[in-house]
């Protein structure tokens, strides 16, 4: 990749930072289209989110994705912000137009779009996600307007009432589990906590409520053990390294007008993914 005085940056606010795979994925797409940018990790500390989101337009950069533990704290600092990631709460991207910041959320369209490549479809589907902080919020607020039933669980019963109660403004097919054992049988269960992130962490979810028909997916890029449960159950099994891919396809799009070649960046980002 050549930087010249042309050259436009993109980038990636996060604390800690070092292990994104953004970069490749994004640095990729602009060399295989001939596009003069150029995609940078920043650690940004929480102390300094307000400068460097002000250096987005300081520095005329096109723009960047925020991750953790920014996608809140980013809000307040924007110009606008879009109609999703307002309900979300949270942002991943932010587009610099004219010097104007915008801020969207691209995960829950990402995570649609991984269901939609592996072939399963929510519309009419009874739908249980565990764990509902900011990743569940994102995915959420699509997959309740196309199940039949969308139940929520969490440990932490003010964030899942707080989530519930946000939906059902917009929705009434929300319903919010005392018990994880109340969800019966669910054509697809998500988990959107933690767990899973570690080789010994245990599954979230009761392997019984598991059958196989059931959809499992987990928003960890690895092969956890909910998902190694569920394939014993011959249960289909989506991990979240599709959502990654595709909430980085709709960052790029937003930022440069252009589709960029999927299967390029799937092919350099999986390999990656341990």
């Amino acid at each position: 990749m050549n930087v010249s005085g042309k050259t436009k940056i993109t980038g990636i606010f996060g604390y800690p930072i070092e292990h994104t795979l953004s970069p490749l994925m994004h640095n990729t797409a602009f060399m295989n289209l001939g596009l003069d940018n150029c995609y940078v990790p920043f650690l940004v500390r929480p102390d300094d989110l307000s400068y460097a989101v002000q250096s987005i337009r300081a520095l005329n950069m096109l723009g960047v994705n925020i991750t953790i533990p920014h996608k809140e704290n980013a809000l307040p600092l924007l110009d606008k912000i879009d109609k999703e990631a307002a309900f979300i709460g949270a942002v991943n991207t932010i587009t610099n137009v004219d010097g104007k910041l915008t801020g969207y959320n691209t995960d829950g369209r990402g995570f649609m779009s991984s269901l939609e490549e592996e072939g399963v479809s929510v519309e009419g589907k009874e739908v249980l996600i565990v764990g509902t902080g900011g990743a569940c919020r994102a995915v959420s607020y699509y997959l309740s307007e196309k199940a039949a039933k969308l139940s929520l669980f969490d440990i932490d019963r003010p964030k899942a009432e707080k989530l519930a109660n946000d939906l059902k403004e917009i929705r009434d097919n929300i319903l919010l589990l005392e018990k994880i054992e109340d969800a019966g049988k669910p054509d697809i269960i998500l988990n959107a906590t933690p767990l899973g992130m570690k080789p010994d962490d245990p599954s979230p979810v009761d392997s019984a409520l598991i059958t196989s028909e059931t959809v499992v997916c987990d928003l960890v890029y690895k092969t956890t053990t909910l998902l190694k449960e569920a394939e014993k159950k011959g249960a289909k099994t989506i991990n979240g390294s599709g959502m990654l891919l595709w909430q980085g396809v709709l960052a790029f799009e937003l930022w440069t007008g252009v589709r960029p070649p999927v299967d390029l960046m799937r092919n350099v980002l999986l390999p990656n993914i341990q």
